[in-house]
């Protein structure tokens, strides 16, 4: 094997990448469209692999065109950080101490964002 072949990136960065194309197209776009757009050297099956994922994740919907689909984000990148945010909460059943210890590291600016999202009426 070569060695690039055994540089293997983590999903999640690839996972990154194809929302980054999603989100800078302005129509949604096929498997291919957005290999080419990467411009990586990505296999189109690696980049289909990716998108069916994260279409069963929710983070991506799709609409039938041709023989195969067009994908598009559901989400913009805040609203998927907070979705990320979200899960990572649910995995722990001690939701109190998970959120004390968030709470405790913030920055005294994140702190004061938070205190004012909790006391407006726009949350």
């Amino acid at each position: 094997m070569t060695e690039a072949k055994d540089e293997r990136r983590p999903a999640g960065e690839l996972e990154a990448s194809v929302m980054a194309a999603l989100w800078a197209a302005d129509a949604p776009r096929t498997p291919g469209q957005v290999q080419l757009s990467l411009g990586e050297g990505l296999a189109r099956t690696t980049v289909t692999t990716i998108l069916s994922r994260l279409h069963d994740k929710g983070v991506v919907g799709r609409r039938r065109q041709g023989r195969g689909y067009a994908y598009f984000p559901v989400q913009d990148a805040h609203g998927l950080t907070a979705r990320r945010m979200h899960t990572e909460l649910d995995r722990d059943t001690d939701r109190h101490t998970v959120l004390a210890r968030f709470v405790a590291r913030l920055s005294e600016e994140d702190e004061r964002v938070l205190r004012d999202l909790l006391e407006s009426d726009e949350t």
